[in-house]
């Protein structure tokens, strides 16, 4: 279990008292950085992959142990979901920067289908889904600002 335990809440990045979302989102930036300046797009790509993939089982097994449908301490789902989200970013810092806050604004005000996937459905997959839908909106909008916008 503390494998699990060390998965779900992304390096005990979970275990912060305050906003332990937003930190667990802080704390997968140097990994999803990392990986965009080693591998570019791809790596950032797979490893969003695997860690919605294993999101779901380690997930689902943490948030049983205690007990709690969705426990604000497993942050795995919001690695997962600031991963997608950051996929045009590369290894700009501002987009870097504005892929951290959309994420974040989709995964807190939780516009359809996020609300959908968070009411709906239970489980590793209900924890990891509406994350992994807020990163695709926040990424689907950090691409328009980088490809529209001029600035990068």
């Amino acid at each position: 279990m503390p494998v699990i335990k060390l998965i779900s809440t992304w390096f005990y990045s979970g275990l912060s008292p305050k906003a332990p979302g937003t930190c667990g989102s802080l704390a997968a930036l140097p990994f999803v950085y990392a990986l965009a300046w080693w591998g570019g797009v791809n790596a950032v790509a797979v490893f969003a992959l695997v860690v919605s993939v294993v999101g779901v089982f380690v997930a689902d097994v943490y948030a049983k142990s205690l007990g709690q449908a969705d426990p604000g301490q497993i942050v795995i789902d919001e690695v997962a979901g600031q991963a997608i989200a950051l996929l045009a970013a590369g290894t700009s810092l501002p987009l870097f920067i504005a892929g951290f806050g959309l994420f974040r604004l989709f995964d807190i005000v939780k516009p359809w289908p996020v609300s959908w996937a968070d009411t709906k459905v239970h489980g590793g997959w209900g924890i990891m889904l509406d994350d992994i839908l807020a990163g695709i909106i926040g990424g689907a909008v950090l691409w328009g600002i980088k490809t529209y916008s001029g600035w990068f």
